[in-house]
């Protein structure tokens, strides 16, 4: 008798002994476990993955232009200097602009550099990559915060964005620390991805959804809300069946 018969998660773990499984989470390839692929099984995504999405760089974006937009309006430093570890960010921004313009400048310029002008750029190309890193990583883990707030929510057919502005914004201010009003501005500068936000809601949404569904309770809706858009329930349904069928494809 197959001492694993009737507990899927130990074949499942058996199974990748021998043959190591990877999934995309979004930016990078990575192996997943057992009760991972399990997940991704019944809901097309697993609680890890789920997780890195929201950790995910394409999250936010901090190139030149949205940093130089960034630092130009004087509300939207103000609001992401008072959230704990932006205090700086006003000298680091300056600095990743400035720093990365003189590179960019030496890089064009006719004539090979001198060996003491390659040593200094060098090294003012890892600072500002370091600061930009700093920065964007401060930001993905404001927005981590999201899904927390979403955790909270009762509301399923209405954007995410909607909800924040006109339904829960005292709840959104007290999970995330910034307004209504801050958030709109942030959002108007591009310094988050919209598209990649509308898809990391639709995992977590579904991913809800199959927990709520295991409990007995019916999600019956007529339409689902994203980040900033809103798609009929047969999208829904149909993109967590084609997410279903290309997970159980093995890599």
């Amino acid at each position: 008798m197959d001492v694993n018969e009737g507990n899927p998660e130990k074949k499942v773990e058996e199974f990748i002994k021998f043959l190591p499984v990877i999934a995309y989470d979004g930016s990078t390839m990575k192996q997943i476990s057992a009760s991972d692929i399990l997940d991704s099984v019944m809901t097309g995504t697993s609680a890890t993955l789920l997780a890195r999405r929201w950790e995910s760089a394409l999250l936010v974006n901090v190139d030149n232009d949205t940093l130089a937009r960034l630092l130009a309006n004087d509300a939207a430093m103000k609001a992401l200097m008072n959230i704990e570890g932006f205090r700086s960010l006003n000298s680091e921004i300056e600095t990743i602009i400035n720093l990365s313009n003189k590179v960019k400048k030496a890089k064009t310029k006719e004539g090979e550099p001198s060996e003491k002008e390659k040593i200094e750029l060098t090294e003012a190309e890892k600072e500002y990559k370091s600061k930009r890193k700093t920065i964007q990583e401060k930001l993905i883990k404001f927005a981590t915060r999201i899904p927390i707030f979403m955790y909270l929510l009762g509301h399923r057919e209405t954007c995410l964005r909607d909800v924040i502005t006109q339904f829960e914004p005292e709840l959104f201010k007290k999970v995330t620390g910034v307004s209504v009003q801050d958030f709109e501005l942030l959002l108007s500068l591009g310094l988050f991805n919209s598209a990649v936000m509308n898809d990391a809601v639709y995992k977590f949404k579904r991913y809800e959804d199959s927990s709520l569904e295991y409990t007995g309770k019916k999600i019956d809706y007529e339409h689902i809300g994203l980040f900033d858009t809103v798609i009929t329930r047969r999208e829904y349904f149909l993109g967590l069946y084609n997410s279903q069928q290309s997970s159980m494809v093995w890599r």
